[in-house]
């Protein structure tokens, strides 16, 4: 009765514009009687087709196999997955659900592809049973050191987090995506244009400059509003532990509670993540490296690879060396700076990429002989070119690369600067890329492959000989059979 229940609340949000729309041709009284109607099929027939799939729908957990059937009417579907390929047990909980004490939950073998082929899922079983189905399909043979694996509590909310979420990038695309429901809402109900002739004499006497000021600040502070919001619902009640049999649980949400499960065996690492409003701010979150994580989600704005929310990079680190079982965080080693070279690299693409736009108003302002498009480019060349700069200084300041202990550590970027920490154990194969102009600076740029994570993970313009002597170190053995030896 789930999904009836859900395709009710898509039918009341369809019959707002369905209402709007048939007003005028069949009058209100008739209008309302088709919405309503309409409104009513919509939930009968939703709840008749769960009704049918529920008592059709059957699974079995074997020794060997985890199989399910699905009967629809003149369909049969019947998939199975091997138990000994089961990498993850997510459970998920939208309001519904929580109200109705059902949890969904979704069992993947653990597969880059993420294709139905990997997965299955349990649209609505009882919240014990979904806790059940989790233990027994990630149970594995004890080892001797199953009770010192036992950590527990890794993480836990700390509501003061909350103060990262209007600087994320979140804020102004919420921000604009305001603006335009507002635009859509009144159109909806014909009153678009009066909202603008509103705002037209709500700003008749102020200076352009001043109306796009407060319209975009009434834009960001809708974002803010709306980041705080989308925060609370991901991640409050959040709690990172871990279990006996060495997985770990992330558990967080509020309206929509989510369960997710890592192996720790799966784990090759952590990446610290610093997009740059929270790094201004002193903050990072924290993403596994691991083999096998889902790729995608039913909410758009989940992701099944945080361990952390954006926290203070203190706690960020401590986390992380929780988690790897270090005594240090790798993700806070020191790390070896590059040559100068890469940061005249950095200038050079930067400031050409800033003078693109100049050079193109320029262009069209001589072809044309408007002068007001001279202006344009001039002015468009003093704003990008210093935060080209800027940003191509603090590209530069953020390489680095080093080893700590048992793990080869990168940074690199500026919008989104990363720090990832990968097991040397997990590296499986280097690649090595030098472009024309590289070769002529003395710059090598290395991409370590892994099975796990993003796949690839790069160490930037590194001065050539102290590249190679870093891959060769970082993982003895993998490549020295492709190196010369020096004279």
């Amino acid at each position: 009765m789930v999904t009836g229940a859900a395709g009710a609340g898509f039918a009341a949000g369809g019959a707002v514009p369905a209402f709007l729309g048939l007003t005028g041709p069949l009058g209100v009284p008739g209008a309302l009687l088709v919405v309503v109607a309409g409104f009513l099929l919509l939930v009968a027939g939703g709840v008749a087709l769960e009704y049918v799939r529920c008592r059709r729908t059957r699974y079995r957990v074997g020794d060997e196999r985890v199989e399910l059937q699905s009967r629809l009417f003149v369909l049969d579907r019947r998939r199975s997955l091997p138990r000994e390929r089961i990498r993850s047990v997510d459970l998920t909980a939208h309001l519904l659900l929580r109200l109705l004490g059902l949890v969904k939950v979704r069992i993947g073998t653990g597969e880059s592809t993420g294709g139905a082929e990997s997965t299955l899922e349990l649209h609505a079983v009882g919240r014990a049973e979904g806790e059940r189905l989790r233990r027994e399909l990630l149970r594995r043979a004890a080892g001797p050191d199953t009770t010192a694996r036992h950590d527990g509590e890794l993480a836990v909310l700390d509501p003061a987090w909350i103060r990262y979420a209007p600087v994320s990038f979140v804020a102004p695309l919420l921000g604009g995506a305001a603006v335009g429901g507002v635009m859509q809402v009144s159109e909806w109900f014909g009153v678009q244009g009066e909202v603008i002739d509103r705002v037209g004499d709500l700003f008749r006497q102020t200076p352009v400059v001043w109306i796009v000021v407060t319209l975009a600040a009434a834009a960001l502070l809708a974002g803010v509003v709306g980041a705080l919001a989308l925060w609370v619902e991901m991640w409050w009640n959040f709690r990172l532990e871990r279990e006996p049999g060495g997985t770990l649980r992330v558990r967080r949400g509020l309206l929509t509670a989510r369960s997710l499960s890592i192996e720790e065996r799966r784990l090759r690492g952590v990446e610290l993540v610093e997009p740059l409003g929270i790094r201004l701010f002193g903050a990072a979150r924290i993403d596994a490296v691991a083999t096998g994580l889902a790729q995608g989600s039913d909410d758009k704005h989940d992701t099944h690879k945080s361990l952390l929310p954006a926290v203070p990079r203190r706690v960020a680190d401590e986390v992380a060396a929780r988690v790897l079982r270090e005594p240090a965080p790798p993700t806070g080693a020191p790390l070896t700076r590059h040559p100068r070279a890469a940061r005249a690299r950095r200038l050079r693409w930067a400031t050409g990429a800033a003078l693109v736009p100049a050079f193109v108003l320029a262009v069209l302002g001589a072809a044309l002989d408007v002068r007001a498009l001279l202006y344009a480019a001039g002015a468009t060349a003093l704003l990008l070119v210093p935060c080209a700069v800027l940003l191509a200084l603090d590209a530069y300041r953020n390489l680095g690369h080093g080893i700590s202990g048992g793990y080869l550590v990168a940074r690199s970027g500026t919008v989104r600067r990363s720090t990832v920490a990968l097991q040397r154990g997990g590296v499986i194969g280097w690649t090595l890329k030098q472009s024309y102009a590289q070769r002529r600076a003395g710059l090598l740029t290395l991409t370590a492959t892994t099975a796990a994570g993003d796949g690839a993970y790069d160490v930037y313009d590194t001065d050539e000989s102290e590249g190679l002597r870093f891959a060769a170190a970082a993982v003895p053995g993998l490549l020295e059979p492709f190196l010369e030896p020096a004279e």
